[in-house]
């Protein structure tokens, strides 16, 4: 995925308010843009980080400016880390579309968005002649704690426990369910849930596993051009 014009570099004033964050532009200027992340962001959004910023040009948008990835240090040097948590569910389709993930070949069709559940939507729904349908849910990482390992989550969400809980239904039904972690850091070489951050997720997780759920984990690559899905990162607990 490249972004559809270029990155505006700016430096992060604060973030507040969960969507909102106030930036300083290079001319000086001080604007304030959406934030598409309803997580905690520990640790990527520390004042006076260097950020980029898309512009949109839709003129009924409040703001025109959206954050879209910080620079970090994670202690090997700095690199960039996508923030922008609208971005995995459309590299994701785009990696399916074209069979880059491995595990996910073989379906004739995949939709996205499809009910099921209980008042749910399934990221996306892979179906193929001779085989059980896959439902996939795509959750977006971009915690790291320590050096080379993302977390996930970064904040209580009871509505991730809730999505364990009905992929797990959907293995005993007779499907397939996969969970899918994509990692917005590109420095990652191992994946393992923050139990301490959310206990019961943990326990979500832990559960749905026994019931067949299937888990994976992949980074991206990350460049002020654009994010691409990478290789997959072993999960560790």
């Amino acid at each position: 995925m490249r972004f559809p014009v270029p990155l505006i570099p700016a430096t992060l004033v604060k973030r507040y308010k969960r969507f909102l964050a106030d930036v300083v532009l290079p001319g000086g200027e001080t604007v304030t843009v959406h934030v598409a992340n309803p997580g905690s962001m520990t640790g990527l959004a520390t004042p006076g980080a260097r950020v980029w910023l898309s512009k949109s040009d839709n003129p009924s948008r409040k703001l025109s400016h959206s954050w879209e990835l910080i620079e970090v240090d994670f202690g090997g040097g700095p690199e960039l880390v996508g923030v922008n948590t609208a971005h995995p569910n459309p590299l994701v389709g785009a990696a399916l579309a074209v069979g880059a993930i491995p595990e996910l070949t073989g379906y004739d069709t995949i939709r996205r968005e499809v009910k099921y559940g209980k008042n749910s939507r399934v990221d996306f729904l892979l179906e193929g002649a001779g085989r059980p349908p896959c439902y996939v849910e795509i959750k977006n990482v971009h915690l790291m704690r320590k050096r080379g390992l993302a977390e996930f989550p970064d904040a209580k969400t009871e509505r991730g426990a809730k999505h364990l809980e009905e992929l797990g239904d959907m293995v005993e039904a007779g499907h397939r369910a996969v969970m899918l972690y994509l990692i917005q850091i590109g420095s990652a070489e191992r994946f393992s849930l923050a139990r301490d951050i959310d206990p019961k997720y943990g326990a979500a997780f832990d559960r749905a596993r026994a019931r067949g759920v299937e888990a994976m984990a992949r980074r991206c690559a990350i460049t002020s051009d654009g994010i691409e899905i990478a290789e997959p990162v072993p999960m560790v607990d």
